[in-house]
């Protein structure tokens, strides 16, 4: 395995799972207050939509030229990829409250319990909460696994990725039966937003025709120094916070 089939593996993995807790959570939360069927009905049923959606567009962007479609899908981690490490950029130097699983649980589960009372059979509630969250965080990571896995031309090794992450945190969830607070996700966003946007450079700059210098090799300093640019900003930022200019409040 080459080192950018490691590295897209890593970063698929990553990727997944942290949808798969923001997933997990809703589905835990609707699920121990009112209807575990119905939840897992919604579940199969975001499945299906998103399996559909994948077998849909792989192949097709399977078929564009690799230049051109590494131009096209490093715009796109670009994008996706600043976004996430803007706001763990953010969340790091006390500029944005932090993510927190337990509190997301705890509103979901009050929702849950506030909404109007689950009969014996089919619960509508349950099911759509369950739908909606499985299949919007599923969608990214739909979206993860067809661009890094298109741009390699090896969106089976994206989805094996994929499908991993998934198993190991529904695992996890069924074994604790709460919501993986201790899962460090604002690191894991940190670490995957650099990544996203160190792959997003990577990429888009050969489909437009650059080289880098030892090939994939280069990876191994564009993280890095990606990494480190977003931790210096951290710190310009709680100094900035912390020492705010005259006439400007704290």
């Amino acid at each position: 395995m080459s080192g950018q089939e490691i590295g897209l593996a890593i970063s698929v993995f990553l990727a997944c799972a942290v949808e798969a807790v923001e997933a997990l959570t809703i589905v835990l939360a609707v699920g121990v207050t009112r209807s575990w069927r119905s939840a897992l009905l919604g579940v199969g049923a975001a499945t299906a939509t998103l399996a559909v959606t994948v077998a849909a567009l792989g192949p097709a962007l399977g078929t564009l030229p690799i230049d051109a479609l590494r131009v096209v899908v490093g715009a796109l981690l670009l994008v996706f990829g600043l976004q996430w490490l803007r706001k763990a950029v953010l969340r790091a130097a006390g500029l944005k409250a932090l993510h927190d699983e337990e509190k997301e649980y705890a509103a979901e589960t009050e929702a849950a319990r506030a909404a109007a009372p689950a009969g014996s059979g089919f619960d509508g509630y349950s099911f759509t909460i369950a739908f909606k969250g499985v299949l919007l965080e599923g969608l990214e990571v739909a979206f993860i696994v067809i661009t890094f896995g298109a741009s390699q031309h090896d969106i089976g090794l994206a989805a094996a990725a994929a499908g991993v992450a998934i198993v190991v945190v529904v695992l996890a969830g069924v074994l604790v039966r709460a919501p993986l607070a201790r899962v460090p996700e604002n690191t894991l966003k940190f670490c995957v937003g650099a990544m996203l946007t160190s792959f997003g450079i990577f990429w888009g700059s050969e489909g437009a025709g650059a080289s880098w210098p030892g090939g994939d090799a280069a990876l191994l300093v564009i993280i890095p120094g990606v990494a480190l640019v977003s931790l210096a900003m951290v710190r310009w930022l709680r100094r900035s916070a912390a020492h705010p200019a005259v006439g400007e409040p704290a």
